[in-house]
């Protein structure tokens, strides 16, 4: 699919340009052919007025120069004049020193000007084009020219821009191909995490989902037991249903993030306070898991959010910490406000992430090492979760982690100071 939508950005961005290009190129053909059909014109004028007496008569063509204060190219265009008697017979003839014209040739294209109705035009049979005029002395002169330079002029135009047309499609093509490929890199990425995350979600979900049709069949097997007797099999449903539920609700909750259709509802929440009660909460799992349990927390620090999601987050990052410890070890967590942010830090001793596995630690599925294997429960979606409930708050999260300091994880919020605080209570009040 992706290289299907590589050719088809190409072919479209070729197929645009392209149409520029033609466009351009005709429009540059149809300037210059109108200037050189112009040129004719003022030398068919200029050899009306031109006195027999003179012994030569040259015109100037504009050519194209970078250097304006050049000098125009002097040429000889290929145009001749005839004057008519009386009958309409060509009474006079005059032409420069590069024109040669037959009588017949001068007969017909006089008869076919006569046969005009117009006093200027083009005899497109003999490649001419015409010119009348009536003199004050009552005589019709005519004066002809070639339009064979005017052809080949447009056509060695059009040969010279050939070449360069071709080779800026070639360059073009090289610049769409390498565009795409910068273009769909973030597509390649979210399609591959996407069918990674389908991946490991159908992973996640079999073993449940075994688990239930394995329990369920020992209970078929005997239908005539009691429930009772087989409490234990179906507690293990009841166990493995609710572990799919919730892995089913993390993974909802990560596409309604995705799509931005996460209902988030800011108000302000006393994030001192939530701090506080989610540490209250995790004490006693501390004290039978043999954890030392410490929090620093600034008071009557808050902002605006949603509380629930905040809660989710710092029940996720104690959880995380007290998990993954270590026998005797030791969490800390911290609440403070540096400048014009809230931050949250929560540390825990134990086994450090190996520096390759730190920059993945917020994916989806993901588990660094054994330590942190299936055997701690979860299903390595809870830092996701955290990461996107704080990106979702404009906020940010970061994890650090080494032999000495241990593991930390940093979320930092944006605090509206007063006077912004002020403005949308004013705005609120108009609004009402």
């Amino acid at each position: 699919m992706l290289r299907k939508l590589r050719h088809k950005f190409i072919f479209i961005n070729m197929l645009l340009v392209g149409v520029v290009l033609l466009v351009v190129v005709f429009g540059l053909l149809w300037y210059n052919m109108e200037r050189l059909a112009n040129q004719s014109i003022n030398a068919m004028y200029t050899m009306l007025e031109w006195d027999a007496n003179d012994a030569r008569f040259r015109f100037e063509l504009d050519v194209l120069h970078k250097d304006r204060r050049s000098q125009p190219q002097a040429a000889l265009l290929p145009v001749f004049s005839v004057s008519l008697a009386e009958d309409g017979t060509v009474a006079d003839y005059y032409s420069m020193d590069n024109v040669t014209v037959t009588d017949d040739l001068l007969a017909q294209a006089v008869e076919e000007v006569g046969k005009a109705s117009s006093d200027s035009g083009v005899l497109h049979d003999l490649r001419l084009r015409y010119l009348v005029q009536k003199g004050k002395d009552g005589i019709v002169r005519i004066a002809f020219v070639d339009m064979s330079w005017e052809q080949d002029a447009l056509m060695s135009m059009a040969f010279s821009a050939l070449p360069v047309g071709s080779a800026a499609l070639i360059c073009l093509f090289v610049i769409s191909f390498l565009l795409s490929t910068l273009a769909l890199k973030p597509v390649t990425q979210v399609w591959e995490q996407q069918r990674q995350f389908v991946a490991d979600a159908s992973h996640e979900l079999k073993t449940p989902i075994t688990v239930i049709l394995a329990n369920a069949g020992i209970l078929l097997s005997h239908p005539n037991d009691t429930v009772g007797s087989q409490q234990k099999w179906i507690t293990f449903i009841q166990e493995e249903g609710a572990r799919m539920r919730g892995l089913v609700e993390d993974m909802l909750f990560l596409a309604k993030n995705d799509a931005a259709r996460q209902p988030l509802s800011h108000v302000p929440v006393q994030v001192s306070e939530l701090v506080t009660g989610c540490v209250l909460l995790f004490e006693p799992v501390a004290f039978e898991s043999g954890i030392t349990l410490e929090s620093t927390i600034e008071p009557n620090l808050s902002f605006c959010g949603d509380e629930g999601q905040l809660r989710r987050l710092v029940m996720i990052l104690l959880d995380n910490a007290v998990k993954y410890s270590g026998a005797n070890g030791k969490v800390q967590i911290r609440l403070c406000r540096v400048q014009e942010k809230v931050v949250l830090s929560v540390r825990n001793t134990g086994h450090p992430i190996s520096p390759e596995h730190l920059p993945h630690i917020f994916e989806r599925f993901y588990r660094a090492d054994s330590a942190r294997s299936r055997d701690r429960g979860g299903y390595g979606l809870g830092l996701a979760i955290a990461e996107a409930i704080t990106r979702g708050h404009g906020g940010k999260i970061t994890a650090e982690s080494d032999s000495v300091r241990g593991t930390i994880f940093t979320a930092a919020f944006p605090v509206k100071s007063s006077r912004m605080r002020r403005f949308l209570r004013k705005w609120r009040w108009h609004r009402t």
